[in-house]
């Protein structure tokens, strides 16, 4: 009776495929799961500490709606110093998480029918995003032959008069893939000939094994033209504590504030304080702890590179976030049929490539942020599972 009253928009868009894998895997007993992407990590102490501490001294009061001027001048000595982007501190605002950012940054410049290109595969919240805001979510298909980078044919091939802006998810949840800085120079000319406002989620930027994240927005003519979003959660595990950023022209900026203010109003004080803690920390230690977590990343990662590939599911290797994005194309199996398989047959949870979109149906997704040994357990699992196919 009453389902007449929910949203077309939001009854056109499914539940998320990430959730559905892992909540029957939180159901059973002894399932190893590759599923959701939150670092295995506990948060470092110092930030807990932090947060204890803003708590005990009744710091649980509203900050403005920005967020603390604390909190953001740290944020913008971190983007300095990390990436080489400069901003005035009225091109800031703190959210509740990075997924708040990206929902203001749609709403904030969405217009009915507006396009936005989305990478795909990509994480799941963007295309649900863009449409609950009013605009188009438009595919551009990335190849594992070109390794999942956005190329400049795969913006003409999905560009139209009506596309407004494109977004940039790099390092890249579900596949691992990064860009590099010439490998931006091959499409920035595009972006900037059309006239397209870039959304680059930034979220995983200081997880990358080999070289350094490179910001689009650090390039000759990007920095007006693209908000940054970043946040907490993966490089700091601070999942729990809900809380991201956005940096870029003022003129965006101020918009996603007016939503902010009339919405979340701000992100909570005791995180905002374990937040600066963290980011000040950081750039004083030369961000060790974040580095020492990265280094165990990369020893799982480069575990499950070597034996995918060396039991036949080949995949390019993952060059940042905490992802593996095997072909499975040689079991003859569908995502969907090698995960829930998988699942029932060897309570080993991974996420089917079609959650993050077009072209994803001959790819699973595997998160490494788990202990060596449950990965360990976990790819002999899968290995036995081929095998009996």
């Amino acid at each position: 009776m009453t389902e007449k009253y929910v949203s077309s928009a939001v009854k056109a868009v499914p539940p998320s495929g990430i959730r559905k894998f892992f909540d029957i895997a939180s159901e059973m007993k002894d399932c190893i799961s590759l599923g959701v992407g939150e670092p295995d990590f506990d948060t470092p102490w110092n930030i807990r500490e932090s947060a204890i501490y803003a708590l005990e001294s009744g710091r649980t009061h509203y900050t403005g709606n920005h967020g603390s001027t604390d909190l953001r001048q740290e944020i913008l000595r971190y983007m300095d110093t990390r990436f080489g982007l400069s901003y005035e501190i009225e091109q800031s605002v703190v959210t509740v998480g990075a997924s708040e950012a990206l929902d203001l940054a749609f709403r904030a410049i969405m217009n009915p029918g507006d396009e936005v290109l989305v990478p795909a595969p990509s994480y799941v919240s963007y295309m649900p995003g863009i449409s609950f805001a009013g605009g188009v979510p438009v595919p551009m298909q990335l190849q594992e032959s070109d390794n999942f980078i956005i190329t400049p044919d795969s913006i003409r091939n999905a560009i139209t008069d009506k596309t407004k802006a494109i977004v940039i998810a790099f390092p890249n949840n579900p596949t691992g893939a990064i860009m590099t800085k010439a490998q931006y120079e091959q499409i920035i000319d595009i972006i900037i000939e059309h006239d397209l406002l870039v959304i680059s989620d930034e979220i995983y930027a200081e997880l990358t094994y080999g070289s350094k994240h490179c910001s689009i927005a650090s390039l000759p003519g990007m920095l007006e033209r693209t908000v940054v979003i970043n946040g907490f959660s993966k490089a700091f595990a601070m999942t729990g504590f809900r809380l991201g950023y956005a940096v870029g022209p003022l003129p965006i900026i101020d918009a996603m504030v007016k939503i902010h203010q009339y919405s979340m109003l701000c992100a909570s004080v005791i995180s905002q304080d374990a937040g600066c803690e963290a980011l000040r920390h950081g750039c004083n230690t030369g961000f060790a702890d974040v580095e020492k977590m990265a280094g165990e990343y990369n020893r799982r990662r480069r575990l499950m590179y070597k034996s995918l590939n060396e039991m036949g599911l080949t995949c390019f290797e993952p060059l940042g976030a905490f992802y593996i994005f095997p072909n499975i194309s040689s079991t003859g199996l569908k995502s969907d049929e090698f995960c829930e398989r998988l699942l029932y047959e060897k309570k080993v949870a991974c996420v089917p490539g079609t959650a993050f979109g077009e072209g994803g149906d001959n790819f699973v997704r595997c998160s490494y942020a788990s202990s060596l040994d449950n990965l360990k357990e976990a790819l002999r699992r899968i290995e036995d599972f081929i095998g009996n196919l």
